[in-house]
């Protein structure tokens, strides 16, 4: 009789355990599927064509709107970037001789989150009476505003002081998404044009390219084109570093002449776009927002986290979703390869203050600036390199080999520019 009995309670018990399993899994799922309908209201509230504030979004929108306050927090520096909006002249002195003669020597920090855009722009030394309204296109919501209202063209014109230094928004909602269907678009005239150029129309792009079109939108490399200062893309012939370098010197552009050197040099702006698009993520279909926004699960949903930051602070939803490998292997490769950049790229800092000087004490020596044309023209051309690296925003990360063949073509133009400035140098002499 034992027998019988023991498998009769044997029965009972995994029975019971089975009923509570389930009914302990239905209980699960009733509290998340309540989760995921307090996620959203059950009724959308309209938003203005032209609203600028994320709170305003955030009604319908309230766990993006809460990551995306989470931009206003500074998480503090990575190994070579972060959030800390320290003073890079200080920590690089470096710059000051490279960018001599130009504001960047008087005041280049570190950038914050999106939030902090239009206080950083408003609050940089680089900016005064003469600063076109142009500069101030990517950083703030208001911008859009501005621009239905008045025109591209006399938005470019207009001035700084009188328009945006008046903003008290920075980029928000309105930047990336459409205010009636909510879905992705590109906002910003600049990014439309240069693609419509290259014969890409971006209004046909695919949600999975629109999450990469809204970044590169403004995380680009652009000049002040003419008298209006129009906002432009030096993409006609390409996105690679030497295809806008052909672009500006057929189009005869420079932003400045170096103060040491006299050369026509360029200031490159965050290429962040171009650098990601000759990388391996990109081939893959690796988007921007796949790394810096990566999608957190809340129940049986799918969410953006809009808290747009390093993947390195986020390396298991950033990186482990499609490499499994452990959170401090992946972080040691990127720290690889950015170490291995930034090792390069400072010896190519080091090789363009060598022509810098060289060419100086050529010009001293009597050298004429017809005599010192070319050495002046491959310190444009090793400095323009370095420069599309130094102020990208991945050290390296978005596209390794290509940077360090930039680099390496970087360290290749200094030498020789240094090599003809002390050639002129011995001529001079001899004479």
């Amino acid at each position: 009789m034992a027998n019988p009995l023991k498998k009769r309670y044997l029965l009972i018990f995994f029975i019971t355990a089975l009923i509570t399993v389930g009914i302990t899994l239905l209980l699960v799922n009733i509290f998340e599927k309540k989760q995921e309908a307090n996620l959203y209201p059950s009724v959308f509230k309209p938003v203005g064509d032209h609203e600028t504030d994320p709170k305003v979004w955030g009604e319908n929108f309230p766990f993006e709107y809460d990551t995306y306050k989470k931009t206003e927090t500074n998480e503090g520096a990575t190994q070579y970037g972060g959030s800390d909006n320290y003073q890079k002249l200080e920590k690089y002195p470096n710059l000051i001789q490279l960018f001599a003669g130009y504001p960047f020597s008087k005041d280049y920090r570190e950038e914050r989150g999106h939030y902090w855009a239009i206080t950083d722009v408003k609050e940089t030394k680089r900016v005064n009476e003469k600063t076109p309204n142009t500069c101030i296109s990517c950083k703030s919501s208001q911008v859009l505003v501005d621009v239905e209202k008045m025109g591209t063209e006399a938005f470019y014109k207009a001035m700084f002081k009188d328009v945006g230094a008046h903003y008290d928004k920075g980029i928000g909602c309105l930047d990336c998404h459409n205010p009636k269907t909510m879905e992705l678009r590109v906002s910003r005239p600049a990014f439309i044009e240069a693609m419509q150029r290259r014969g890409i129309d971006v209004t046909k792009a695919s949600r999975e390219q629109m999450r990469s079109y809204v970044c590169g939108q403004c995380h680009v490399e652009y000049y002040f084109k003419g008298d209006g200062k129009y906002l432009t893309f030096p993409w006609d012939k390409g996105l690679e570093v030497d295809s806008i370098e052909k672009y500006y010197d057929e189009y005869g552009f420079k932003d400045w002449d170096h103060e040491t050197s006299g050369a026509p040099m360029i200031k490159m702006q965050h290429p962040e776009f171009e650098t990601w698009s000759t990388g391996i993520h990109a081939k893959s279909g690796v988007t921007c927002v796949d790394c810096h926004m990566p999608y957190e699960r809340m129940g049986s949903v799918k969410v953006t986290n809009h808290w747009i930051k390093s993947p390195l602070r986020n390396i298991n939803n950033a990186c482990q979703t499609c490499h499994k490998w452990s959170e401090g292997e992946l972080a040691n490769r990127v720290k690889t390869i950015q170490d291995r950049t930034y090792e390069t790229m400072y010896k190519s800092e080091l090789a363009i203050l060598d022509a810098i000087n060289t060419i100086k004490k050529a010009k001293d020596g009597g050298a004429t600036d017809e005599q010192l044309k070319e050495a002046r023209k491959l310190h444009r051309r090793a400095q323009l390199r370095w420069d599309f690296v130094a102020a990208e925003n991945s050290m390296g990360f978005h596209s390794p080999q290509q940077t360090l063949k930039t680099l390496a073509d970087a360290i290749d133009y200094a030498r020789q520019s240094q090599l003809e400035a002390e050639r002129l140098m011995k001529s001079v002499a001899v004479k």
